[in-house]
């Protein structure tokens, strides 16, 4: 099962976006569900994570204030709502789940799918 992020584009420094993750044969009743992001020639990095029950959200410190992580269950989809983008949050954007362990490490973190690009104009 993979997960698959959509909702990147180019958007000037400043601007908003919102990105979406959606699961294909199964939903994230239970799920921990977090963003991360890439680099070029790096590795990824979290992003920012989102609780089943009770409802709790965590962020990365470089986006806390300007990211918002929700997710809708009737719709069985989380998002990221990214504003006051700056150039360096180009990346491409991933989301997965998270399988237990420290929250920071992207290898804790599973069924990873196709990234979706943000790229930020300055």
């Amino acid at each position: 099962v993979q997960l698959q992020a959509s909702g990147g584009g180019l958007v000037q420094a400043g601007g908003s976006l919102r990105l979406s993750c959606a699961a294909s044969g199964r939903t994230f009743s239970g799920d921990v569900v977090g963003w991360l992001r890439q680099y070029p020639g790096k590795e990824r990095e979290f992003v920012a994570l989102i609780t089943w029950s009770p409802r709790r959200t965590y962020y990365a410190d470089s986006i806390k204030g300007r990211f918002t992580i929700s997710r809708d269950d009737a719709k069985n989809m989380v998002y990221l709502q990214m504003n006051s983008l700056k150039s360096e949050d180009t990346a491409v954007y991933y989301c997965a789940v998270h399988l237990g362990g420290s929250i920071y490490s992207p290898s804790n973190f599973g069924d990873w799918g196709q990234g979706t690009l943000v790229t930020v104009s300055s």
